[in-house]
């Protein structure tokens, strides 16, 4: 026995080495490489560059953005939430799955979407020769915030209707008994009991906003709107390199972040209400009036038709038009962009199967060590340093990608010399499997909780061997968690851009690198073919596993 506890926590060693090697240096390097010049600390290099005006200016920009996304997304996201939740439009469960599409699709191809559909001689003003004005008045400041408001809104809404759905209704009732009309309600007896799960959204959707590189890098430098990401992208991408800025700048970002999750945890910690208990509740969906109701789809179909139809829209048209300039004209629509992507010797082609190669190495990887991580950090009387192995393995959950992966780059070109496993494919795949650790965890972890005890000690008692139980018991019940964590790494690693186009080895393309290349040299249809693909591979897979979750928690 005691032999196999120290079997054990040699194995929590090892595991927590690995952790260390793959997070925890990266992200000491970036600190590192911020504060240490020629050896020794000198932090009036790093002040000089955040508080250059140029970075000043950054660090207002992402901050003001993020702020007006919070915005945005609360004043859309609260009225869907409800009506979703509260009103006949409840029954309706394929709006939930419809919702997620505009997070399931990649959010620089959603705003490439709206810059083909929105620009000037775009696909509205062919449509609608009136609107020149107001189309081209989109390319401003609160375009920008609008185009990321609608990415992240499942965010909001999907916390705020799970917030609502454990509100009973007894309690509107109460207030309405006594004379409060909706408004009032709302105030005082809703929106308290909403405020702990409104600062988590709020904070996703912030952070969210602050980590996004996609869209600031397509929409927000077409109007001179510059953001963390695309500084650090820039200082650690383009001639001349300078990782010291781009470390720099790092730093203030997880530092921001790290301020935003304490300030929810404070906010939660002081508004959190126990609305589920032993007593029953009752949710009651409010009939709505015609004209009410009327209102009410329209105003889902509103969100709907500017989250998805126009930048689904666009990029499916885009990519039929054979011909731009003669724009959406019988016979200017051809499949030959998509031939074009299959042909012999294409680099599309190649994109995507390095994509595949890479998506699925990564998800597989990543699985695996999700698994070791939670066996061992959810034994029975589990030490410590067992403990400490799944708050680890969550950190890149909570801080920006591309933070991540400048700390990747600093630390394994720092190793070269003895590993020399940058500028190589097995660089980009370590890069995914540390980025997206997280998801394999997670969704292990929620299958391996619903398992009884009483599985494995009655294997134990029949003499199975540790290895014998986890074979014939364990892994057989959580390979449904497991299956859908690296599905979700699956999709999320074919679509990676930051970490593709910061740490591919020179002349690799990926679906996503090579979406980006095609629009900056001007074969956008070419592009769009692919960003069509990408877009309807990954979001008809996440839909079909939302399915096929909601089918089987419908069964059980």
């Amino acid at each position: 026995m005691k032999h196999w506890k120290t079997l054990q926590n040699g194995i929590n060693l090892l595991i927590l080495l690995c952790l260390a090697v793959l997070i925890l240096c990266p992200l000491f390097m970036i600190f590192a490489r911020a504060v240490i010049i020629d050896g020794r600390p000198d932090f009036s290099y790093a002040l000089n560059i955040i508080f250059n005006p140029e970075n000043l200016r950054t660090i207002t920009n992402s901050l003001l953005l993020g702020a007006a996304v919070v915005l945005v997304t609360t004043i859309l996201g609260i009225p869907f939430a409800y009506l979703i939740t509260r009103t006949q439009l409840a029954k309706h469960k394929w709006i939930d799955i419809v919702i997620m599409i505009p997070f399931m699709t990649p959010p620089f191809i959603s705003s490439m979407g709206f810059i083909l559909f929105m620009q000037k001689n775009g696909l509205l003003q062919q449509l609608f020769p009136f609107t020149g004005r107001l189309s081209e008045s989109f390319f401003s400041f609160w375009g920008l915030v609008l185009v990321m408001s609608l990415h992240v809104l499942p965010f909001m809404i999907s916390i705020l209707k799970n917030a609502m759905l454990n509100i009973s209704s007894s309690l509107d009732e109460a207030g309405q008994i006594f004379g409060g009309n909706f408004f009032y309600r709302f105030r005082r007896i809703l929106a308290p009991l909403l405020s702990g799960n409104y600062a988590i959204g709020a904070l996703l959707v912030f952070v969210k906003t602050l980590s996004e590189y996609g869209t600031p890098a397509t929409f927000g430098t077409r109007i001179g709107f510059y953001v963390f990401t695309t500084d650090i992208h820039r200082h650690s991408t383009t001639s001349p390199i300078d990782f010291g800025k781009a470390a720099s700048l790092s730093s203030v970002l997880v530092l921001i972040c790290i301020l935003m999750w304490m300030l929810q945890n404070t906010v939660t910690a002081r508004h959190t209400y126990r609305l589920v208990g032993g007593k029953g509740s009752r949710s009651i969906q409010k009939k709505l009036p015609v004209f009410q109701s009327i209102l009410a789809w329209g105003y889902l179909l509103l969100i709907f038709f500017m989250s998805i139809g126009i930048p689904y829209f666009s990029i499916i048209m885009t990519s039929l038009i054979k011909l731009r300039g003669y724009g959406l004209q019988a016979g200017n629509f051809t499949l030959a962009h998509y031939a074009a992507l299959f042909s012999a010797n294409s680099k599309g082609r190649n994109a995507i199967f390095t994509s595949l190669f890479l998506a699925f190495a990564a998800a597989f990887i990543a699985s695996a060590i999700g698994v070791v991580i939670v066996l061992a950090a959810r034994r029975k009387k589990a030490a410590f340093l067992s403990q400490i192995l799944e708050g680890i393995s969550l950190l890149p959950e909570m801080l920006p990608s591309i933070v991540l992966v400048i700390g990747i780059m600093l630390f394994w070109n720092l190793l070269y010399p003895v590993l020399p496993l940058y500028n190589t494919l097995g660089i980009m795949i370590l890069t995914y499997v540390v980025l997206y650790l997280p998801y394999a965890v997670q969704y292990t972890t929620s299958a391996f909780i619903q398992l009884g005890d009483s599985l494995v000690q009655a294997g134990r008692t029949f003499g199975g061997s540790g290895f014998y139980i986890f074979r014939t018991i364990t892994f057989p019940l959580i390979f449904r968690g497991i299956l859908t964590g690296f599905m979700m790494i699956f999709i999320i690693s074919f679509r990676e851009l930051v970490a593709a186009s910061m740490v591919a080895p020179p002349s690799t393309l990926t679906v996503s690198t090579f979406i980006m290349r095609e629009f900056e040299q001007g074969s956008v249809s070419v592009g769009c073919a692919m960003a069509v693909i990408c877009v309807f591979l990954t979001t008809g897979i996440l839909m079909a596993l939302k399915y096929v979750s909601s089918k089987r928690n419908g069964q059980e």
